[in-house]
């Protein structure tokens, strides 16, 4: 498909069926993504509850790797589903192996730097002293994948915000399925432990890393290039416009899963396992939505640069009004069978207890983050930085990490386990005023045709 007939395809197809298609790929792509994260958990907890709760202690590190992955591919690709927009292809090639560049280099030190200090890094992770080896053991093979495992997430997220979606899940699910498979054969058959679910991770980063290399340089995708690589102000800042919201988001994410970790080992491992497993359970579920969410992104971001405000509106409701319906079947499921879905992962009664109780006050809210999603997407891929940012930083930061503090001090362990449905319902008010101005700027933009009323907001 010509750069022509894609913009056609974005600015003109019906906004329901375009996003299903776009989006087909991505919530494949995503719920692969984790379910190949989740076979990690499933796999290691067949060893011990103590290296359950390692993978989950440096899942925050993969978090902090897939946040930065996230800064530079958001950041990149929001930009250049605007420009593809606006037609503007010079600029949107430019920015491209700026943001694609960058991330090698932030992966390298990332790598390196975390190598040198892997000790003190696993305990800031929260890992205590009983998984402290299992958490460095694991930990050391992850970080010699940074770079590769950030990369890919920045040319995943370039290639669908240009709308070739299939390029990216093609990659993405390629290396899960390898991942999937090498799991059991290093861990049991080659009896590497839980040295070899770190070895099907990275390799299988590596090699969605060259096959999402390969899908790049395809059909009429923006080409990357060392000679228009230009880490100057105007690509930096613009890369920070449309990333920051993910690396708050991610990145915050992160810190408030160190700050669970630390609590919960208050209470023994087995918590530690059981809460880590209900965050890649959740991680899971929450990924058909981000999938759909992905979808909506590039339709929103070439019909504003377009300046078609009225798609812009119907994309955002059709995706609230569609991932609700889906959100509420998927609480359901997860409130009835809590128990069983926990016992796959680790078959430790105290695990389970922990683990359920959790998974079920997660339920409670998880409709919500229809709403909260969708909204912050709309916000980034539009270039409201403020208001993006304040949403990705509310959900996992500003609200999270208090309550796992005051909730804890209060209530213990069950005020841990119900420190995220909080923060949800927290963070879906908050929405609310932000999405009512937004769409009233949106209707003032539409009667004037400019878009100067919102620089820099």
């Amino acid at each position: 498909m010509g750069t022509k007939d894609k913009y056609q395809m974005m600015t003109s197809t019906p906004v329901g069926p375009l996003i299903m298609k776009l989006s087909l790929p991505t919530i494949i792509s995503m719920l692969v993504t984790a379910f190949y994260n989740m076979a990690d958990t499933y796999f290691v907890g067949k060893i011990s509850t103590q290296a359950t709760a390692a993978v989950g202690v440096v899942f925050s590190l993969m978090a902090i790797i897939q946040a930065l992955g996230f800064y530079f591919g958001h950041g990149s690709g929001n930009f250049i589903s605007r420009e593809l927009g606006r037609k503007n292809i010079e600029s949107v090639s430019y920015m491209a192996s700026t943001g694609f560049f960058s991330s090698i280099f932030v992966g390298i030190l990332l790598a390196v730097f975390g190598l040198i200090f892997v000790k003190p890094l696993a305990v800031l992770l929260g890992a205590t002293p009983t998984i402290l080896e299992d958490v460095i053991e694991y930990m050391r093979i992850i970080l010699v994948g940074a770079p590769f495992m950030m990369a890919s997430f920045v040319l995943n997220n370039q290639l669908r915000f240009q709308g070739s979606a299939v390029y990216a899940m093609t990659g993405i699910v390629t290396g899960a399925v390898i991942n999937v498979a090498l799991d059991p054969l290093l861990i049991f058959v080659f009896d590497l432990g839980i040295s070899g679910a770190a070895i099907a991770t990275v390799f299988s980063q590596i090699v969605s890393f060259f096959l999402l290399l390969i899908g790049i340089k395809r059909g009429s995708n923006i080409k990357l290039s060392i000679r228009k690589f230009k880490p100057n102000f105007y690509y930096e800042s613009q890369i920070f416009n449309g990333g920051f919201p993910s690396l708050i988001r991610q990145g915050l994410g992160s810190i408030s899963t160190m700050i669970l970790n630390h609590a919960a080992g208050g209470y023994g491992d087995a918590a530690i396992a059981g809460m880590s497993v209900v965050m890649r359970v959740a991680m899971f579920a929450n990924s058909a939505l981000i999938g759909f969410g992905q979808g909506f992104q590039p339709v929103v971001g070439f019909n504003y640069g377009a300046k078609l405000y009225g798609r812009v509106r119907k994309s955002f409701w059709f995706c609230v009004k569609s991932s609700t319906g889906f959100l509420i079947l998927l609480s359901g499921i997860g409130a009835i069978f809590a128990e069983q879905i926990i016992a796959a992962f680790r078959n430790d009664p105290k695990v389970i207890e922990v683990g359920a109780f959790t998974l079920r006050t997660y339920c409670l809210a998880f409709p919500l983050n229809s709403i909260i999603v969708m909204s912050n997407m709309l916000f980034q891929s539009t270039g409201k930085t403020l208001s993006a940012s304040l949403m990705a930083s509310a959900r996992q930061g500003l609200f999270l990490i208090p309550c796992i503090w005051i909730m804890e001090l209060i209530w213990g362990l069950k005020g841990l386990q119900f420190a995220q449905c909080t923060a949800d319902f927290m963070t879906f008010v908050l929405a609310i005023p932000l999405l009512t101005d937004y769409f009233k700027k949106l209707l003032n933009e539409e009667k004037i045709g400019g878009e100067k009323l919102w620089e820099n907001t």
